[in-house]
């Protein structure tokens, strides 16, 4: 979308994209948090469990859901 007074150009895709310094701390920030949670997941991993439902989290979405057949809670 272009807006009138605004003229963008973009980037060809061989030219990196200059990141300011607080975006360049945000997602060294961001990959710390992700070491750190992936570092605690296989420290502590979940529990196996035993004759539970099959294929995808049931209640992913704040509903309960059988064979297709969803309930609220």
């Amino acid at each position: 979308m272009v807006i009138p007074g605004n003229v963008t150009e973009e980037a060809p895709d061989d030219t990196p994209k200059v990141l300011s310094p607080a975006a360049r701390r945000a997602l060294a920030e961001a990959e710390a948090r992700r070491v750190a949670a992936e570092a605690a997941d296989a420290a502590n991993p979940r529990p196996v469990e035993i004759n539970g439902p099959k294929g995808k989290e049931p209640t992913r979405y704040g509903d309960w859901e059988k064979k297709g057949i969803v309930s609220d809670f």
